[in-house]
This record gives C-alpha cells, sequence and structure tokens, in this order.
C-alpha cells in the first residue's frame, strides 16, 4: 500500500525572484493556490530571455516574479471544487492521483492565461474569433499579473500545458516557449521551399528563426554582430553575414523578400528595412522598453508590408524537438543554480552569451 506524503500547502514555502528596482530580489513565498483546472509544477529548467532583461529595464512596470521559459514536472492538480485538492502521494520521486493522466507527467506551457481559463463565462471578442493571445482579460506568465518560473514552482492552468514527448531533454524542452515564437512566423507568412530570408541579429530567439526558416526549406543568411554566434549558425547550416558599424554592407545591400528583425534592438528595424526587397515582407521579432526610432516613406514607397510576432504553437515546436531537425542546446551558455539567479542575470547580458538557464 502506497504511504500518503502531506501534500503541499499554503504553509510550506518556495523560494522566488522578484523585480524589485531594477534588481532580481529573493523572497521565501507560500505555495501558490491551485484553482480547479489548474496546476502546481515543480520547475526543472528556467530560461532566462530577452524580455526578462527588458522587465528589469522597466518593460510592462513588471513587479512580480518574471520567467516565461521553463520546463517542469505536474505535482498537484486543483480539485473540482473550490474546498482544496485531493490527496497527493508521492513514491520514488513519481506522482499519482488516481488515474490522473497529468500528475508526474513533464510539461512546458504557454503562457497567455485567457477568458477560459479565468473562469470567464462571457468570452472577450478576441476569445471568440479564436484568437486568445489577444485576450483582453488574459495575464501572462512572467511578464503581466501573473508570477512566473524564476522560482520553484510555478501555477498554471492544465489547458496551457503540453507533454514533453518522450527522448527530448530537459535542456531541449526548456526552449519550447521562444521555439513556438519562431514557428510563428510560418503561421502568419508562406514560406516556399528554396525561398530565401534573411534573418537580421544573431541572438538566442534569432537562431531558432534561422533554424525554422531553414528546417521549412528556405535558404536563410543571418545578419549579425558577434563572430562567435555566427559561426555557430554556419554549424546549424546557416549561411552568415558579419555586420560592421554604419550600415548594412557597401553600397546597394542586397534585398530579401522575406526578413526577420530579431535584434532585441531599436536600430534594428531600420536596418532590417534595408534589406527587404520591393513588396517583401518584414517581420518584427523584438521586445524592448522604448521607441524605436524608423522612417516611414520607404516602408510606402515600396510597398512593404509589416508583421507584428510573438507567440506562436507549442505543438509544432516539440514535433521539431523530438525529430531534432531543431536542437537548440548549443545555444546553451549556462546553467546557474536558482539561489544564483541575479549572477546568472549579469552573466546573461555578458558580450557573447547566449541562453542562461536555472534550475532549482
Amino acid at each position: 500500500m502506497k504511504r500518503p506524503w502531506p501534500q503541499p500547502s499554503a504553509k510550506i514555502a518556495m523560494l522566488t525572484f522578484v523585480v524589485r528596482n531594477g534588481r532580481l530580489e529573493p523572497r521565501q513565498k507560500a505555495l501558490p493556490r491551485i484553482p480547479p483546472g489548474w496546476a502546481l509544477v515543480r520547475v526543472r529548467l528556467a530560461g532566462i530571455c530577452n524580455t526578462d532583461l527588458e522587465l528589469l529595464r522597466g518593460y510592462h512596470n513588471f513587479r512580480g516574479t518574471p520567467g516565461h521559459e521553463f520546463v517542469g514536472e505536474v505535482v498537484r492538480i486543483g480539485a473540482g471544487r473550490s474546498a482544496g485538492a485531493p490527496p497527493l502521494y508521492i513514491k520514488r520521486g513519481k506522482y499519482s492521483e488516481g488515474n490522473s493522466q497529468w500528475l508526474g507527467r513533464r510539461v512546458v506551457g504557454e503562457i497567455n492565461i485567457t477568458c477560459a481559463a479565468l473562469g470567464r463565462r462571457a468570452r472577450c471578442r478576441y476569445c471568440l474569433r479564436g484568437i486568445p493571445t489577444h485576450c483582453i482579460r488574459r495575464r501572462v506568465m512572467g511578464i503581466v499579473a501573473h508570477d512566473g518560473a524564476f522560482a520553484e514552482y510555478v501555477c498554471l492552468p492544465l489547458r496551457n500545458l503540453h507533454r514533453v514527448p518522450p527522448g527530448v531533454t530537459d535542456e531541449q524542452a526548456v526552449f519550447t516557449e521562444p521555439l513556438a515564437a519562431a514557428c510563428e512566423i510560418l503561421e502568419q507568412v508562406p514560406v516556399a521551399r528554396r525561398s530565401e530570408a534573411a534573418v537580421l541579429g544573431d541572438g538566442k530567439l534569432a537562431q531558432l528563426i534561422a533554424q525554422v526558416l531553414r528546417a521549412a526549406g528556405a535558404r536563410v543568411v543571418m545578419y549579425g554582430k558577434h563572430a562567435g554566434k555566427l559561426a555557430l549558425a554556419r554549424r546549424a547550416g546557416i549561411s552568415t553575414v558579419r555586420l560592421g558599424s554604419g550600415r548594412v554592407g557597401r553600397g546597394r545591400p542586397q534585398a530579401y523578400p522575406l526578413v526577420i528583425e530579431a535584434t532585441g534592438s531599436p536600430s534594428g528595424l531600420a536596418r532590417a528595412r534595408q534589406l527587404t526587397a520591393p513588396r517583401g515582407t518584414l517581420v518584427l521579432k523584438s521586445t524592448f522598453h522604448g521607441a524605436a526610432p524608423v522612417e516611414t516613406w520607404p516602408i510606402v514607397v515600396h510597398e512593404l508590408t509589416l508583421v507584428g510576432s510573438r507567440c506562436g504553437p507549442f505543438p509544432p515546436a516539440l514535433k521539431l524537438l523530438r525529430s531534432g531537425r531543431v536542437d537548440p542546446r548549443p545555444l546553451v551558455s549556462r546553467i546557474f543554480p536558482l539561489r544564483e539567479a541575479p549572477a546568472a542575470i549579469r552573466y546573461a547580458q555578458r558580450r557573447g552569451v547566449l541562453k542562461v538557464l536555472l534550475k532549482p
């Protein structure tokens, strides 16, 4: 007979980090309450992304726990009634609760918490249109009004969770959210085999975007400033061009029908526009605190299409990881213990560093 262990309760504290005055500060918090239809997930790995760095600079005026890239393990499910959760049993690190399909599963999670998960009977107009990532009431894990994964545990709706396929390591799975953002481009823009595309930027997201476009059959050129990062892209089969200061290239730059701006810099939009051919499509991926100066007349004269792009579908991302067509593990620069999160943030801002992970 299985021995019941004490179930997690609000009295048990967890380590978490919060944004305060532009820094990460440690806190001991009670475990979050798990509403019906939600899950408590023990974080196995969390990733630091450029958005997290922008939050520290004031982006979205965020004051909670950041972190929206994670892989974890479900340890508790909210009861079907508000009176509390059913018992939790633990044996050899595995979790079971009757025939629950979720307990003990490795999962990744979509970050937008929308009308349905918030228990709203009357859905907003965007949820009714089938675009819940633009839900009027949405909270965004680690970004808008919902604590994120720079913690030992995170709470998310079951509808947001996706199982990690067998054979996909934690170091791969933690990239699912940014890889899904890269896959979103394929949902928004038709990418034909052997079509030409340029990726402006050589950071974490740019590397994933280039690999996704290449997996879709496009001929991809990455434009970047860092020799080490460009070398990493070449090892993944991506052609590269190293940028100097000033304009792109000398004289008239090569122009592409599809350009992805993923520099994370306010200057990226102007440079990306120079690379976009007449009647081409320019996809914007950068988010940062502040404004980007840009001349609009070339957009009009060259009849460019601008596409904003952010969150994307998890199933295609997990499929790419499982197939091995995209392997993000070479992007990992270093793994820090969660308790060293402030040092990890400083390290993530060093020149030449790509993905930094936190391990609770």
